[in-house]
């Protein structure tokens, strides 16, 4: 059997103010066409198919037109949920599209009940695992103990594996989470990286994914393959410039009559490629060696140790996708600590003391000379004022 495992469309989804819908549309008609271009028989959607609980009308648009070329390129569908899905929103009517062949699995207990597929090799059991948080799932299973995530899905896959022990034949599991042996790295998915920084990031560990012959995750944004047959597909598009260097695409795996699978990758067009410019604002509106990025997505880290006028605009008429902006000050060489009270003590004249100023919310840089000639004149305007 042969399939297709994406995951992370995120429907919805902005980049810095700018919407997606039509970039990741180009990118799924794509991946309908590779559907039909190498006979995959099953494509899994291994979670947040949607950016947001109550997408827009759009989004759902977006979703139905790619099902449906999925389902007319020849391959059935097998969808979960992600912690960014409403899961009743995404499961209503899924008895109705199980019956045209997209098998929507939403609800936690219908975990261990697998969606059954053939092919000339007999079956293949699909195991979904919608994203269990444990507040939420833990009454359904009062015996069990699901304080993390980690227990909830252990907790399934010991579901999975007793009703595979009984079934017998090939199974795949899909499931959302973040599991050991990911790299912490920039392109990691929004809410990994928040946890990350709380020191509060529920890590499933890899044990706990063995036996299924593969196991679609979802979650990460980026590729990844912790072991032979259990992978991340990452997202479609990238969604921030950390994940700028991650290639975009979906693991085609050949699923032989024995299990082990064979597995490949199928690179996805990326609309329009990312990069990150570090300079001060001077180099980058007039270095020719940035030509090339002119019609990328840009993030100016600007390095120039003041902030300067109307940055924005000034980068935006040479990178038209300019996105956003990072300042980056270089100072010089570190002088005498001196805290900014100990500048500006007692006895410190008002010149002195606008100069130390300046230098403060400037990161370093005082006063010019010009500036210090209208300095020294306000000065002398208000002493003169004071003494009358």
């Amino acid at each position: 059997m042969r399939i297709l495992h994406t995951s992370d469309w995120h429907i919805g989804r902005s980049f810095h103010g700018h919407s997606t819908l039509e970039a990741l549309r180009g990118v799924l008609d794509t991946l309908a066409g590779q559907v039909a271009e190498h006979d995959v028989d099953v494509v899994i959607v291994a979670g947040d198919v949607f950016d947001s609980a109550t997408p827009a009308a759009a989004a759902y648009t977006l979703l139905s037109d790619t099902l449906a070329a999925i389902r007319e390129a020849g391959a059935r569908v097998i969808v979960t949920s992600g912690n960014h899905d409403s899961a009743a929103r995404l499961g209503f009517q899924s008895r109705f599209l199980g019956a045209s062949g997209v098998h929507v699995v939403t609800d936690p207990l219908s975990v261990g009940e697998p969606v059954t597929l053939e092919d000339t090799h007999g079956p293949v059991h699909f195991y979904g695992i919608p994203y269990l948080e444990p507040a939420l799932v833990r009454h359904l299973w009062p015996d069990a103990e699901l304080r993390t995530q980690e227990h909830a899905v252990r907790h399934a896959m010991g579901l999975v594996a007793a009703d595979h022990a009984e079934r017998g034949g090939r199974h795949v599991a899909i499931a959302h989470c973040f599991a050991a042996g990911v790299e912490p790295t920039p392109q990691l998915e929004r809410e990994v990286r928040q946890d990350l920084r709380q020191g509060s990031l529920d890590v499933v560990p890899l044990a706990d994914l063995a036996g299924p012959d593969y196991v679609a995750l979802g979650h990460i944004h980026g590729r990844a393959e912790l072991a032979p047959g259990v992978r991340y597909s990452g997202a479609p598009l990238h969604y921030s410039f950390g994940e700028a260097a991650k290639p975009r695409g979906s693991w085609l795996v050949d699923l032989g009559p024995g299990g082990a699978p064979s597995v490949t990758w199928l690179d996805l067009p990326v609309p329009r490629r990312l990069a990150v410019l570090r300079g001060d604002l001077a180099t980058l509106l007039e270095d020719p060696g940035l030509a090339p990025h002119e019609d990328d997505w840009v993030c100016a880290v600007l390095t120039d140790p003041t902030p300067q006028p109307d940055p924005m605009r000034r980068l935006r008429a040479r990178f038209p996708f300019c996105a956003t902006i990072q300042p980056a000050p270089e100072r010089g060489p570190d002088g005498p600590a001196r805290t900014y009270r100990d500048r500006v003590g007692r006895g410190t004249p008002d010149a002195e003391i606008v100069d130390d100023f300046l230098g403060f919310v400037r990161a370093g840089e005082g006063a010019s000379d010009a500036e210090r000639v209208v300095i020294a004149e306000i000065v002398s305007a208000h002493a003169a004022k004071e003494q009358a």
